[in-house]
């Protein structure tokens, strides 16, 4: 019986979803593709570029010591940039190269006097700089002497164990073949004890360094009546045989320039204190550290000219590429423009806009395969429904099954009304429907 023709119903209002499956279908490969991008970029700034620590610990020195002076400085400083520096006291430079040397102390950076490594194997430091002088001044009772070989037979204060000072003067002392032995007594004395036991007459000489040769110190000394301080004749040679010392000189009243303190100049040996750090400091901590010590050091002083110090001249430690860059160029633009935090951030964000640049190109590439994986899913996800349709219409079915098959046919020709699909593969889709259609007639043909 022939149907009757009948005027085509407008189609429904498409639902929410299927309005906005286009956009779906353009925007899922770009977040995909972002993600694993954004995975990686955070996978590389986790494990090779980590931001900068928040807190860090630097060894200093003896308590009321320059080297904690200079370290209390340095931790205001670093606090204006929200960085925390935890300052430990110490017996002196030998013992922070030990917490340097040593994993287990937790110990980021210290002041290390040179002459201390020594026989150490220092390849896990690197230097940010040479930051202030810490001079060997020997004072002793007569007058005349200019060389530690004439100090042979006496009684020397060389400082207390375990200080830089000792173990720079043992080694200066054994240079001129003077030990601790029946003629020479060695003293462990260092600052104003040792002052106080060479105007007593309890000792004959007196090897000060660093904070015992302080400037009011010196004069008092050089008031006293038959106390002289000594003249290095030999300071070029100390320092060729010696390459961590420099020479300095102590130019006429210097110490007091009303009296003329002192009347000649006096030819100084010195080590330098070097800013050590372990070789995995953050970069941006070791440019606020040596900002910092320019601030500190950076002035002109007794022994030092305006701007000399910090130094990139490392001694007895590699300087670090940071340390150099920084002496080098200065901070960079954005450290300079930016607060700390914001700076680090964008700074480690350049520094990575090449390997996103790597991985971007090929993800793009990817974008438009997912775009039409996704679209043709959307279309081949009907086929199995068909086939399986069609499987049915050729067995032996019972007029029930045929009717939930011509109802399944139905429902995806109502699911195709739906479907809103892209121009560019609208030939797909009326494939797709013509295919169901080819179905609908095996499916009539198998009643009939």
């Amino acid at each position: 019986m022939p149907m009757k023709a009948q005027r085509p119903r407008r189609p429904p209002p498409l639902p929410r979803e299927s309005l906005h499956a286009e956009w779906r279908d353009h925007t899922l490969p770009y977040i995909v593709v972002a993600a694993a991008v954004a995975l990686v970029v955070t996978l590389i700034v986790w494990l090779v570029d980590p931001a900068p620590p928040k807190t860090i610990t630097l060894s200093a020195g003896p308590q009321d010591s320059s080297f904690v002076a200079a370290a209390d400085q340095y931790k205001k400083i670093l606090a204006q940039n929200g960085i925390k520096l935890n300052v430990l006291e110490s017996d002196g430079s030998v013992q922070n190269l030990q917490r340097l040397l040593d994993p287990k102390q937790h110990v980021d950076l210290a002041l290390v006097q040179g002459g201390v490594a020594d026989g150490l194997d220092t390849s896990s430091l690197m230097s940010l700089g040479s930051v202030f002088y810490v001079p060997i001044v020997v004072f002793y009772r007569g007058t005349g002497v200019t060389e530690l070989a004439q100090l042979e037979g006496k009684r020397i204060a060389v400082g207390r164990e375990g200080s830089g000072t000792r173990l720079l003067a043992l080694k200066l002392l054994d240079a001129n073949g003077i030990g601790s032995g029946d003629d020479t007594t060695l003293v462990p004395s260092d600052g104003l004890q040792a002052a106080t036991q060479l105007v007593a007459g309890e000792v004959d000489a007196a090897i000060l360094s660093g904070d015992s040769a302080t400037r009011g110190l010196m004069l008092r000394l050089l008031r006293v009546p038959g106390i002289s301080v000594m003249n290095f004749d030999e300071a070029s040679a100390y320092t060729r045989l010696f390459p961590y010392l420099d020479q300095i000189d102590l130019p006429p009243g210097v110490l007091d320039l009303r009296h003329k303190i002192p009347p000649e100049t006096v030819h100084l040996i010195s080590p330098t204190v070097e800013l050590v750090a372990r070789t995995d400091l953050h970069p941006a901590i070791s440019d606020l550290l040596i900002e910092a010590a320019q601030e500190v050091h950076g002035r002109p002083g007794l022994l030092q000219r305006a701007g000399q110090f910090p130094s990139p001249i490392a001694h007895e430690y590699q300087i670090s590429e940071d340390a150099q860059r920084y002496y080098r160029t200065g901070k960079s633009f954005l450290y300079r423009t930016l607060p700390f935090w914001l700076a680090s951030i964008g700074d480690r964000t350049l520094v990575l806009l090449l390997p996103i640049a790597v991985l971007l190109f090929p993800a793009m590439r990817l974008v438009p395969a997912l775009y039409r994986w996704r679209v043709r899913s959307r279309i081949y996800r009907y086929y199995g429904s068909l086939i399986a349709i069609e499987r049915g219409a050729l067995a032996q079915t019972t007029d029930e099954e045929r009717k939930r098959l011509f109802a399944e046919l139905d429902q995806i020709e109502e699911s195709l009304n739906r479907l809103r699909m892209p121009l560019a593969y609208a030939d797909a889709f009326y494939v797709l429907r013509e295919h169901v259609g080819f179905v609908r007639g095996r499916l009539g043909a198998a009643v009939r």
